[in-house]
């Protein structure tokens, strides 16, 4: 996933930078970074974790607490 890329997933989900940065766990600056991709004119490679989140948003998972949908709730 490249800048052009993220950018474009942001704007296809509908999110602004703020709204992409609470469901990614980020801060909008880090959100910045990777839509321009560089900081301070070095390269900002979107790691691997935030590119699985965007696809996982991009399905509609906004949260995941460690159990599969249908899994036995723990007592």
């Amino acid at each position: 996933m490249n800048a052009e890329t993220f950018r474009a997933w942001r704007q296809r989900q509908g999110l602004t930078q703020d709204e992409a940065a609470q469901h990614l766990g980020l801060k909008r600056r880090m959100i910045q970074y990777y839509e321009r991709g560089e900081r301070a004119g070095r390269g900002v490679p979107i790691p691997k974790h935030v590119r699985l989140a965007c696809w996982a948003i991009s399905q509609g998972v906004r949260d995941f607490d460690g159990q599969e949908s249908g899994e036995a709730q723990a007592s």
